[in-house]
């Protein structure tokens, strides 16, 4: 049985329970999509969890569902031709909320001041805030309409709980050369490795050279060991590595020479940087881990 079927069977058997052990990230806020003055309100879709998310979009949903998605709420808001449409997507935590939305968003787009970051492409607004993804679209080329939705938007997001902050990780990297408004959060298979995960990622150029860093915050000294043994194991170097502090040059199979550093709960990677690059690596990890 699934976690949500699971939640809805124990909603009614036990619902003091429910609320007295569950974590605060599994109980969320009644969903209430607000009023649009001249909009007609359409909510009748079904509320979307992961068994039925293809129904609704489809491909996509796989990637969706590698960041811990958990139930999706949906309206349409009508009037005339003009329909502007709302997508409500509930995550985990704040940390896969924006892993999502940084999957869809390009340092191209609008950004906008809204909820923990947003952006305008076309006619479309998305946004996320606390655990929620939010996408407001309309295929209107009025701009009536389009301010509309941007209003909307506005309201949508004072209606969500959750804070309006960047993950905590994204500040740890250097300024010097990241490009702004690429960061992503990569939960699986970091670098094509399936014992890798939960990943802060950031794009850098110097001069000729665009090199990525990865940040994976754990849960102890101990489980950045075992990440380091394992992967240390899969470039062929047999390790028995016990130290809290550590790196490593090595040659990875799917991404070349990489730069592995670890520190108390922290390791950092580094890729497409060349050899011969080591002190540059060496002067990122240094401030990354200081």
């Amino acid at each position: 049985m699934t976690l949500n079927r699971l939640l809805r069977k124990i909603k009614y058997m036990y619902p003091v329970i429910l609320f007295a052990f569950l974590p605060l990230s599994v109980i969320s806020q009644e969903i209430t999509f607000p009023e649009l003055s001249g909009y007609k309100k359409i909510t009748n879709y079904p509320v979307y969890v992961p068994e039925n998310l293809w129904d609704f979009i489809n491909g996509a949903a796989d990637t969706y569902l590698s960041y811990g998605f958990i139930d999706l709420h949906v309206a349409e808001y009508k009037k005339g031709k003009n329909v502007i449409k709302v997508e409500i997507y509930r995550h985990p935590d704040n940390t896969t909320a924006f892993g999502i939305y940084s999957t869809e968003r390009s340092p191209s787009f609008r950004f906008i001041n809204l909820g923990a970051q947003g952006y305008i492409a076309d006619a479309s607004i998305n946004f996320f805030k606390g655990n929620y993804y939010v996408k407001i679209k309309t295929f209107s080329k009025s701009e009536k309409t389009i301010q509309t939705a941007e209003s909307l938007a506005v309201r949508i997001s004072d209606m969500l709980d959750g804070d309006s902050k960047m993950p905590s990780v994204l500040s740890m990297f250097p300024e010097i050369g990241k490009k702004i408004n690429e960061e992503t959060f990569i939960n699986e298979s970091v670098l094509g490795h399936k014992f890798l995960n939960k990943a802060f990622k950031a794009t850098y150029e110097i001069g000729p050279d665009i090199f990525s860093i990865y940040i994976m915050e754990k849960n102890s000294p101990d489980d950045v060991i075992k990440q380091v043994v394992s992967y240390l194991a899969a470039a062929g170097i047999d390790s028995e590595q016990s130290e809290s502090i550590g790196k490593y040059v090595m040659k990875d199979g799917y991404n070349g020479t990489v730069f592995l550093a670890w520190k108390d709960n922290m390791i950092v990677v580094i890729s497409g940087l060349s050899k011969d690059q080591s002190e540059v690596a060496d002067q990122y990890t240094s401030e990354i881990l200081k």
